[in-house]
């Protein structure tokens, strides 16, 4: 019942994530677990579920109710998906979940809908798509028009394999925290973790991020405590190439939830002075929280609408970081709604703010200072075309060489990375330095 009222609201504009962690204490551990995967697993399948309704009702999905269309997506990722769950379980909890929801008139077409299901369970509704783009789309369960969008841009290969990756579970990654050095040293977390049976992995894309599998009640508890962040290791390299030091002025333009500000806070020293701004203040109170759990003292909050003339004076700060709003393509995996509620207008208006956002930070840095500009996005109009926009426009700033591995490389000189790749989120990366 949990993971049918998560889907209800995320059909109604929720988040998944959110709502999943809202109810982690209400849950026991199997059960919080498996609603975790029918939720997100519902939602990464959507597109192959709703042609496979459509294959066993022989109705458009469309017309059936929304609760309905829930039910059913959940009894056939249970039937296709989750092999430890009997065919017979699966169909009688869903027919219970139709009565619990009050749509006790659905009962028998939820019911034989289900029970042919499994008297036919080699079904792919995907076998007679001739159009090899509409296939892909359905295989992949991704929107027809980002398939489009990502072969134009990178290639069939290329598409193939990142909207594959999409609809598996993304590696849970951490940092630990060096404020907590002298109590808990990284030598002495990581060592705690691994004896608590976790198995730990250093990252290969950023120095200091860790990936786990396993222990994962110690590594809850340490991040209560604030010993360690959990954060994916692409986000983790943006606060490195960022690289705030001792006594410098960062700007932090768009920083909530502030995992990369208390990342640049821990990463440089009490000298530095991090000024993390967000137009919403309950966003910031959220940035200022972590710094503090964290014992963070160089974080100051500040609420800014980046869109406006800053409040600061010009050439005030050593390093700006723009951490732009995006369209979150590369982060499908752990926010699979998304791939159902962007559009092209969406990416055109982020496009519009992010150029924006650059513009107005760019007056703050320093001569001689750094300016990055990052985003969870894969899209070309919210990278490379931004970055050409404003170098187009701005003489003062010239691209800045990563020191990153040269395989996270781009021909124009920026990072990305990708989750078919490197295992990450799908981020963009790219660094100007003010040559005044």
């Amino acid at each position: 019942m949990a993971a049918f009222e998560i889907l209800r609201r995320v059909e109604e504009g929720a988040y998944a994530s959110v709502l999943l962690a809202s109810k982690e204490d209400e849950l026991k551990l199997p059960d919080r677990a498996l609603c975790h995967e029918l939720v997100m697993g519902v939602q990464r399948r959507q597109l192959w579920l709703d042609h496979l309704i459509q294959h066993y009702t022989e109705r458009d999905v469309a017309q059936l109710d929304m609760p309905v269309r829930l039910i059913l997506r959940l009894g056939l990722y249970q039937l296709r998906f989750l092999s430890r769950i009997p065919a017979s379980a699966a169909v009688n909890e869903s027919v219970k979940l139709v009565r619990l929801a009050r749509l006790r008139s659905a009962d028998t077409f939820v019911n034989a809908v289900l029970r042919r299901a499994t008297r036919e369970p080699e079904v792919d509704p995907a076998s007679k798509i001739l159009d090899p783009i509409e296939r892909l789309s359905v295989v992949t369960s991704h929107p027809r028009w980002l398939i489009e969008r990502w072969i134009k841009a990178f290639g069939a290969a290329q598409t193939e394999a990142f909207a594959l990756a999409n609809n598996e579970p993304a590696p849970v990654a951490f940092r630990v925290v060096h404020s907590h050095a002298s109590e808990a040293p990284e030598s002495n977390i990581v060592r705690q973790l691994q004896d608590a049976g976790a198995e730990l992995v250093a990252s290969e894309v950023v120095q200091g991020a860790w990936r786990i599998t396993g222990g994962t009640g110690l590594l809850a508890e340490l991040a209560t405590a604030g010993k360690v962040y959990l954060q994916d290791e692409a986000s983790q390299l943006v606060a490195a190439i960022v690289g705030a030091r001792g006594g410098e002025r960062v700007l932090d333009l768009c920083s909530a939830p502030g995992s990369k500000t208390s990342q640049m806070a821990d990463l440089s020293d009490d000298s530095a002075i991090i000024v993390a701004c967000d137009l919403h203040e309950h966003r910031l109170r959220t940035v200022v929280s972590t710094a503090k759990l964290q014992q963070l003292t160089s974080v100051h909050g500040v609420v800014v609408d980046g869109l406006q003339a800053l409040p600061f004076p010009d050439r005030s700060f050593d390093r700006v970081l723009i951490d732009a709003p995006c369209s979150g393509t590369g982060t499908l995996r752990r926010n699979p709604e998304i791939r159902w509620r962007i559009s092209p207008a969406d990416i055109e208006d982020l496009v519009r703010r992010q150029r924006q956002l650059l513009f107005n930070a760019a007056r703050a840095v320093r001569p001689g200072g750094q300016l990055v500009y990052s985003t969870c996005s894969v899209e070309l109009d919210e990278n490379e075309n931004v970055v050409q926009t404003f170098l187009e426009n701005n003489e003062a700033f010239t691209l800045t060489k990563l020191a990153v591995d040269r395989s996270l490389l781009t021909s124009s000189g920026a990072a990305r990375t990708w989750p078919h790749r490197e295992g990450t989120d799908g981020f963009f990366i790219s660094a100007f330095e003010h040559k005044g």
